[in-house]
């Protein structure tokens, strides 16, 4: 654990702010920025409480925890908005339901012919916590997206929809050489990203609220992380 670290990540994470404007919102010099954030000094508790407040943070976060994510795997954060789609949906509960649920999509799009399917999926949080804590197991959703145009021809599947979205989103390379660090840092790198700049998540039971996307670019692996926001 680093105060400065942390303050630096914190400040970064505010649209990129220079220690120039951190100091002129603290009215104070930019080489007492620099010496906090290489820990040769540290700020009264004026300037703490100030800190706190700018960066949406307790003081606790600030002070005593690791937040930093030092991780080359990780893109810039950006916002897309993404576009109404319409969508089949398998959700499963199991000790290990990813693979599962993907699966079942992928045999949906070989059944509808649909070539190069786009797949995406998020954990399904309605379990008992005797399911999470007696049998370890988790919930996990994929979803088929579906051409545009795309006609129905078994009512035994239900066809989902979804509007138009803003996300705010992060791409992590070769996500799966360390997927239970990578992937839930990736979305710890989001929330607090929304945290510092007072971005709100958007929850809506007609919203995928957020999801992962995987791909391939010339044989390397890589996975987008979308969380919905206001």
């Amino acid at each position: 654990m680093s105060f400065g670290q942390n303050l630096q990540f914190l400040r970064k994470m505010r649209n990129k702010m220079t220690q120039e404007e951190l100091a002129e919102k603290l009215d104070i010099t930019r080489q007492t920025i620099s010496k906090w954030e290489l820990d040769a000094a540290y700020p009264e508790m004026n300037k703490l409480i100030e800190l706190c407040d700018l960066f949406s943070c307790t003081m606790d976060q600030l002070v005593r925890e690791e937040i930093v994510i030092n991780e080359d795997a990780y893109s810039d954060i950006r916002m897309e908005v993404v576009p109404g789609f319409d969508y089949f949906r398998y959700a499963v509960i199991s000790q290990e339901p990813e693979e599962d649920a993907i699966g079942h999509v992928r045999t949906w799009s070989k059944a509808y012919e649909i070539d190069n399917p786009q797949i995406i999926g998020w954990d399904f949080p309605v379990l008992s916590q005797e399911q999470i804590n007696v049998f370890n197991m988790h919930g996990y959703a994929a979803a088929l997206i579906l051409p545009e145009g795309f006609q129905l021809k078994d009512d035994r599947i239900e066809m989902m929809h979804q509007e138009t979205q803003k996300y705010i989103v992060i791409t992590i390379k070769n996500p799966f050489i360390a997927p239970f660090r990578l992937i839930p840092n990736a979305y710890k790198v989001l929330m607090t990203h929304m945290q510092v700049n007072g971005i709100h998540h958007k929850e809506d039971s007609k919203l995928i609220s957020c999801f992962e996307k995987e791909y391939q670019i010339d044989d390397i692996e890589y996975m987008d992380v979308y969380i919905a926001i206001e």
